[in-house]
């Protein structure tokens, strides 16, 4: 029985010695991981140029084409009955300027009303000296008085303050700075018709008049574009 038993695994054995093996299904490698592209710099960004400045004003703000527009005859001395006196619009556009940054006067409707009496008193810049009827000493673009005129050479340290367009056309602005009150200056500053008249009468001591107030309102609305 034993035997038998023996004879029966050992035929089990051979039987599945004999028997193929069942091939075991391989495994599939786990797929490599995708690499992630690394991003490429953003070229960088052009800095735009900076837009070119708008060229600075002349000190003063005032320029020869201003003053040709508000009075026309400016534009040049041709014809004048004193050569030797006048001056066009781009001598005293430079002068205006100059005595405008000395005496700071920054303020549009200052500005426009100290130009608007320089025109009507010298007659657009035609002349420098009182001739009509002649008072000896009066004159500069504003036509000041002898005695005002002494005061104004004396301050500005000359003897004559005809004697160059800068003393002649910085009257108006030493005048106002020096002979005007605070109130008459901050109506000029307003622009308004009003503190023009003020000006005229509390200080310059004249009376306004319809040629006076075109001539202001044509300064202030060139001067104020």
């Amino acid at each position: 029985m034993r035997f038998q038993n023996s004879i029966l695994f050992a035929g089990m054995l051979a039987l599945a010695a004999a028997a193929p093996c069942k091939p075991v299904k391989p495994v599939d490698p786990a797929p490599a991981p995708t690499p992630t592209p690394t991003p490429e710099p953003a070229p960088p960004v052009a800095t735009p140029e900076p837009a070119p400045a708008d060229p600075a004003p002349a000190a003063g703000g005032i320029t020869a084409d201003m003053l040709t527009k508000i009075a026309p005859a400016t534009a040049s001395c041709a014809g004048a009955d004193f050569a030797d006196e006048c001056a066009d619009a781009a001598t005293a556009a430079t002068a205006i300027s100059n005595s405008f940054t000395k005496y700071k006067i920054t303020e549009v409707g200052e500005q426009a009303a100290l130009v608007s009496i320089m025109l009507f008193e010298s007659g657009n810049f035609k002349y420098n000296k009182n001739h009509f009827p002649g008072v000896v000493g009066q004159g500069t673009r504003n036509m000041q008085s002898p005695a005002f005129n002494e005061m104004y050479a004396k301050a500005i340290g000359v003897t004559d303050p005809m004697a160059d367009n800068d003393s002649s056309f910085g009257s108006a602005a030493w005048f106002v700075t020096s002979q005007c009150s605070p109130e008459v200056r901050t109506g000029l500053a307003a622009g308004t018709q009003a503190g023009y008249e003020a000006y005229l009468t509390q200080c310059v001591g004249t009376t306004s008049t319809p040629e006076r107030i075109a001539g202001w309102t044509a300064a202030i609305g060139a001067m104020k574009g």
